[in-house]
């Protein structure tokens, strides 16, 4: 599983995380997309291996309105759904 998640990060691009914000009805402006796409690369491995030590609320201050709050329950509904498989 680790290898297709892998190679997947890889490939991604700004716009498919802006795309797929989009799609949860998240809109990040140019510094949450940014600050998005910039933690996924660097931290999606860690937060394979260790969910429960990855602690979305540290991040809060990075998004502006009610974006936070979307990008958590799209987080927490995705983690219950797969956590199986990590």
């Amino acid at each position: 599983m680790f290898g297709m998640i892998d190679n997947f990060m890889k490939g991604i691009t700004k716009e498919d995380v802006n795309k797929f914000a989009k799609s949860k009805n998240v809109f990040l402006d140019d510094d949450e997309l940014n600050f998005t796409y910039d933690f996924v690369k660097k931290n999606y491995k860690e937060m394979l291996k260790n969910p429960s030590l990855f602690k979305i609320d540290r991040y809060k201050n990075k998004y502006k309105g009610n974006n936070f709050e979307k990008i958590k329950k799209v987080y927490i509904e995705y983690f219950s759904k797969y956590q199986r498989f990590l």
